[in-house]
């Protein structure tokens, strides 16, 4: 039997991973990005009736501002409508229709609002249940206070400094992570004025204000600074903070993941890494909705994926005498392997029964086509464009694996 016989169809595949996982994605034919998420509450419109709210938004899902609307309307559970604008070719409706040109904007109710602060006030006073500002007067201003002082006190412009920036010495190094630290410390302070791990007493617009933009430095500064936020004893309340984050359902739906946030760093801004990248979360990795969701994020959308490697991998150079033929069965082959691993991978034994370690049996030109595939798709799926965090880190780490299999 043909090696290729061995594992599963992507429809087996596509129908074993949707039993085991909820997750679902609407298909965008022809469309950048291919497939968008479902909202969470969308299931509570009635029949043929337009959501409340129209996002407009990147359609790569890096914008953090972006992040902060769609957050706010999963907590919310606000039914809701997406149009992703290329921000490289911003199309001429947009920006006659946006003062600014810039994303995020949303209607709400057909008001246009734009900016993600006056977008996250708009919701609240127009969704007022659940809550995400305090009923007390006094700690209401309080966080209204901190969300205006988000766009203010220079957080971002310190924090993106120590990360980005080239120092020409040591001492200038040191006091940008100084005057950094001086900012975390000012968040230390705020999340200790109240009961909880949050910085009033529930959770709120202010936490949703502030955790993309923490959620990717955590995750850029281990790998362009060698500095922690995470596990660092100076910041137990920012910490707490970050674990309380990660009780909650609709951040994961929204946050990307790590690896998602540092390629972004160094694709968009030219950063360059001093560190390996942060480990994959062995939870999220093992989590078998999370590995079934990405089987069937790749088995819905193969032929995007299978497209996308063949155009863009530099697989196309194994092929023999300009047939590429051979070269998509094997792409084929191994994506399928992927899923089938990501479904029912248990540990070292492998699909098709294969072990890690060097398979003589398997042709080199068809091995080297599936690792040319594997390597490309490590670093091209983006979280949560793609799929949610949780599935990337688990997708990533069957491909860890199987890449070890490949010769």
């Amino acid at each position: 039997m043909s090696i290729q016989n061995t594992i599963s169809t992507w429809e087996e595949l596509l129908e074993t991973a949707q039993k085991k996982t909820p997750a679902r994605r609407v298909k965008r034919p022809g469309q950048s990005p291919s497939t968008a998420p479902i909202p969470e509450s969308l299931h509570k419109l009635p029949p043929d009736t337009a959501p409340p709210v129209l996002l407009y938004r990147d359609t790569n899902s890096w914008c953090p501002f972006c992040e902060r609307v769609w957050f706010a309307l999963e907590e919310k559970e606000i039914p809701f409508a997406t149009e992703f604008i290329d921000l490289s070719n911003k199309p001429k409706w947009y920006t006659d229709l946006v003062p600014t040109t810039l994303v995020p904007a949303a209607k709400i109710e057909e008001e246009l609002v734009y900016e993600s602060k006056d977008i996250l006030l708009a919701l609240e006073e127009k969704f007022p249940h659940p809550a995400l500002l305090p009923e007390n007067p006094e700690e209401n201003a309080v966080a209204r206070q901190l969300v205006e002082e988000a766009e203010t006190n220079g957080f971002r412009n310190i924090s993106y400094k120590f990360l980005r920036e080239a120092p020409t010495d040591a001492n200038e190094l040191a006091n940008l992570q100084a005057e950094f630290e001086a900012k975390l410390d000012e968040f230390e302070q705020a999340l200790a004025k109240y009961p909880g791990p949050y910085f009033v007493s529930t959770f709120s617009l202010v936490d949703i204000t502030y955790s993309p933009h923490l959620d990717r430095l955590a995750a850029n500064l281990p790998v362009y600074r060698g500095y922690h936020i995470k596990g660092n004893p100076r910041f137990p309340r920012l910490n707490a903070w970050f674990d309380a984050l990660n009780q909650r359902p609709a951040y994961h739906r929204v946050k990307s993941d790590n690896i998602t946030n540092n390629l972004l760093l160094r694709r968009r801004w030219g950063a360059e890494p001093i560190s390996n990248s942060l480990p994959l979360d062995a939870a999220d990795s093992e989590n078998i909705q999370y590995r079934a969701e990405a089987a069937e994020r790749l088995s819905d959308n193969r032929e995007v994926a299978i497209a996308d490697v063949i155009k863009n991998s530099g697989v196309q150079a194994l092929a023999a005498d300009g047939d590429f033929t051979t070269v998509k069965d094997a792409v084929d082959f191994h994506l399928r392997q992927l899923a089938d691993y990501l479904i029912h991978g248990n540990g070292e034994t492998l699909p098709g029964g294969r072990t890690g370690g060097k398979n003589s049996s398997v042709d080199p030109i068809f091995a080297a086509v599936g690792a040319i595939a594997f390597a490309y798709l490590r670093n091209r799926i983006c979280a949560p464009r793609d799929m949610s965090a949780g599935a990337a880190t688990a997708f990533r780490a069957a491909i860890d694996k199987l890449l070890a299999s490949v010769y």
